[in-house]
C-alpha cells in the first residue's frame, strides 16, 4: 500500500510498502495522479489534510470552500488516470464542519464519493452503519474480506467483481 501524506504516521508505517509526502492538499493529490498514472497496482491511501487542520478545526469556511473547489478541480484529471477496475473513493475520517459550534470534531457522519469506469452514477448509499463499510468495499474490490463492515461495492459496481477473477 502507498500511503500518501499522513497515512504513514497515522497508521505508524504498518502496512505501507511506500511513503509519498504531502504536506498539503495540492501536493497530495500530485502525489496521487503521479502514482495513478504509473505503474503501481494496489492500494493508494491519500490524507487531505488542509481540510481537518488548516479549515475546520479553525473554523475557516471560506478557506474550506476554496479548498473543496481546488480538490473538484482536481477530479478529472484524477478520474482520467484510473484504469478500467480502478475504485476512487472521497471520505473523511471524522467530520469537522467549519460552520459547526465549536472547534472539535463536530459531525458523526461523513460523505462519501465514489467513481471510476465502473462505477454507477447516482448511487444512494444512505447512511452507513459505520466508517468500516468503506473498509470492507476496497477489500471486496480486491478480492478481499475484512472483520468488520459490510461492502456496498455491488451497489457501485454493476456486476461487481466476482472473487474467482
Amino acid at each position: 500500500m502507498i500511503g500518501v501524506g499522513k497515512i504513514p504516521a497515522i497508521f505508524l508505517s504498518r502496512g505501507i510498502t511506500r511513503a509519498l509526502p504531502g504536506k498539503n492538499n495540492r501536493e497530495a493529490i500530485a502525489r496521487t495522479r503521479a502514482t495513478l498514472e504509473g505503474s503501481w497496482r494496489g492500494l493508494t491511501f491519500t490524507n487531505l489534510v488542509d481540510f481537518d487542520m488548516l479549515y475546520g478545526h479553525r473554523l475557516d469556511v471560506e478557506g474550506y470552500g476554496r479548498a473543496l473547489e481546488e480538490v473538484d478541480a482536481a477530479v478529472p484529471a484524477l478520474r482520467s488516470a484510473l484504469r478500467p477496475r480502478d475504485l476512487l473513493i472521497f471520505t473523511a475520517d471524522h467530520g469537522c464542519d467549519p460552520l459547526g459550534p465549536s472547534t472539535d470534531h463536530s459531525r458523526e457522519y461523513v460523505p462519501i464519493l465514489a467513481c471510476g469506469p465502473q462505477v454507477r452514477r447516482g448511487a444512494n448509499l444512505g447512511t452507513r452503519a459505520t466508517l468500516a463499510d468503506i473498509g470492507q468495499t476496497i477489500a471486496e474490490n480486491f478480492s478481499r474480506r475484512i472483520p468488520q463492515g459490510t461492502s456496498f461495492l455491488r451497489d457501485i459496481v454493476p456486476g461487481a467483481y466476482d472473487s474467482s477473477e
